[in-house]
C-alpha cells in the first residue's frame, strides 16, 4: 500500500468517526441560535433511573412474598378467626396499587411545584397531627393515638409528617443559605419546628416517627451546609432530649433494660418477648435459611411478625446469606438516591438536590433502626421496614417519596441535555 492511499485510509476514518458520533452529540451554533441532532438520542436519556427503579421493585416484590410467609397462619390465632390467611396480603396488595398510582401522579409534579408548597405541606402535617390527638377523630390501637380512620382504612399522619418536614427543611435551606453560618436566624427556627411536631408526635406517643424525623431535618441542615459546630451541638442537644425522655419514663427505661438483658427471667416473657423470639428466628436461619414458608417463629411465638419483625422472618426463611442480599440492596438503593441528590446539586438545583438526599436519609435511617432491632443491636423499636413490612400508609408515602426521587432525577436528564425544567 502507498504512503497516499495509506493517509486517504486514515482521513476517511477519522471522517466516519467524526460522523458517527461528534456530530450527533455535540451541538452546532448558528447566529446565536444552538442546533443539535436529536434522531439519534436514545429515548432512555429522557427518562429516569432505570436499575433504581428494579432494586426498588425487587425489594418491593420481596416484601410482598415475605407479608404473605409471615401473616398466612394468624387466621388460627382468635383474634384473626375472621380473617382469610390472604386477608392481610390482600390490603398489601391494595396499599401497593394506591401507592404506585399516588407515586405515578406524584412524578407529573414538577420540583418548582413542591419548593412553592413546601410551607404548606408543613402546615398540613401539624394539622394532621393535632385531628389525630382530638377524641373522636383519633384511632387507638395498642394504647397509641397515632391513626385516623377513611373507612376501612386506617392512615398514620407521622408519615405524611416526614415528608411535609423533608420538603421544608430542603427549602428552608435554600431560602437561608444567606446565613446558614448563624445559629439564630438559620438554626434555631428549624429546630422549633421539628420541636413542635416532636411534641406532637410523643403525646401519640410515636418516639420512633419522631427519631426519624428529627434525622432528616438534622441531615438536610448539614448536607444545606450548617456549619459542623453547630451540627453537632444539635445533635448533642436532641441526644440529651431522648436521654431525658427515657429517664423520665418508666415503661421507656424498661424497655431499655429489656435490651440490654432480653433473656432474664424478668424479661423473657415482658419487654423482651419480641427482641428474644426475633434473635430466635434469625438464629434458626443460620447461613442459607430453613426455606420459604418454613418460619416457626411466624407461628404465633413473633408478635408483629409481618410489620415490625419482618427481617426476623427473612432471616428465619433465607438465613444470613438472605439478610446480607436485602442489606446490599437497600444500600445501592440509598447510594443511587444520594447520588441523584449530589447530581442535583452540582446542577445547581439545590432544593431538589436536598429533597433527594433527604429521602435516602429517611429511608436509610429508617432501615438502619429496624435492622438493628431486629437484630438485637438497638432496643426495640414500632418502625417499619421501607417498603417491604405491612402498614398501608407507610408503604404509599414511602411509594411517593421515591416517586420524588424520580422526578428529580427526570428533570437533572433534561437539563443535562439543555432543557429546561
Amino acid at each position: 500500500m502507498s504512503a497516499d492511499s495509506g493517509l486517504r485510509a486514515r482521513f476517511t476514518g477519522w471522517m466516519s468517526g467524526l460522523s458517527s458520533k461528534a456530530a450527533d452529540v455535540l451541538p452546532v451554533r448558528a447566529g446565536g441560535t444552538e442546533y443539535r441532532q436529536t434522531t439519534t438520542t436514545p429515548a432512555r436519556v429522557l427518562g429516569f433511573d432505570q436499575p433504581l427503579l428494579w432494586v426498588a421493585v425487587a425489594i418491593i416484590a420481596w416484601g410482598v412474598v415475605m407479608v404473605y410467609s409471615a401473616s398466612i397462619a394468624m387466621p388460627d390465632n382468635p383474634r384473626f378467626a375472621n380473617y382469610a390467611p390472604t386477608h392481610f396480603l390482600m390490603r398489601h396488595m391494595a396499599f401497593l396499587v394506591m401507592g404506585f398510582v399516588a407515586a405515578l401522579l406524584t412524578f407529573q409534579v414538577p420540583m418548582a411545584l413542591w419548593e412553592r408548597v413546601a410551607p404548606w405541606m408543613f402546615v398540613a402535617s401539624l394539622l394532621l397531627l393535632i385531628a389525630v390527638l382530638i377524641p373522636g377523630v383519633g384511632k387507638v390501637v395498642n394504647g397509641a393515638r397515632r391513626w385516623l380512620s377513611f373507612g376501612p382504612i386506617g392512615f398514620q399522619p407521622s408519615e405524611v409528617a416526614k415528608f411535609g418536614v423533608l420538603v421544608y427543611a430542603a427549602d428552608y435551606m435554600v431560602r437561608k443559605m444567606d446565613v446558614k453560618e448563624r445559629f439564630f436566624r438559620a438554626v434555631l427556627p428549624m429546630g422549633a419546628a421539628v420541636a413542635m411536631v416532636g411534641v406532637l408526635l410523643l403525646a401519640e406517643p410515636d418516639m420512633g416517627a419522631f427519631m426519624v424525623i428529627a434525622v432528616i431535618a438534622m441531615g438536610i441542615l448539614f448536607l444545606g451546609g450548617v456549619n459542623a459546630r453547630m451540627f453537632f451541638l444539635i445533635a448533642l442537644l436532641i441526644v440529651g432530649a431522648f436521654a431525658l425522655m427515657v429517664m423520665t419514663s418508666e415503661w421507656r427505661r424498661e424497655r431499655i433494660f429489656a435490651y440490654l438483658d432480653p433473656w432474664s427471667e424478668k424479661h423473657a416473657l415482658g419487654k423482651g418477648y419480641q427482641l428474644s423470639h426475633s434473635l430466635i428466628a434469625i438464629g434458626r436461619g443460620e447461613i442459607f435459611g430453613v426455606g420459604l414458608g418454613g418460619s416457626v417463629e411466624k407461628l404465633h411465638w413473633l408478635p408483629e411478625a409481618h410489620t415490625d419483625f419482618l427481617l426476623a422472618v427473612i432471616g428465619e426463611e433465607f438465613g444470613l446469606l438472605g439478610v446480607l442480599t436485602l442489606i446490599t440492596l437497600f444500600f445501592w438503593m440509598i447510594r443511587r438516591i444520594m447520588h441523584i441528590g449530589r447530581q442535583a446539586i452540582a446542577l445547581d438545583r439545590v432544593f431538589s438536590g436536598l429533597v433527594a438526599q433527604g429521602v435516602a436519609i429517611w429511608i436509610g435511617f429508617q432501615t438502619f433502626i429496624n435492622m438493628g432491632v431486629n437484630l438485637g443491636a438497638l432496643p426495640t423499636k414500632g418502625l417499619t421496614l421501607p417498603l417491604m413490612s405491612f402498614g398501608g400508609s407507610a408503604i404509599l408515602m414511602n411509594l411517593v417519596a421515591l416517586a420524588v426521587v424520580f422526578r428529580v432525577d427526570y428533570e437533572n436528564r433534561g437539563r443535562m441535555l439543555g432543557g429546561r425544567t
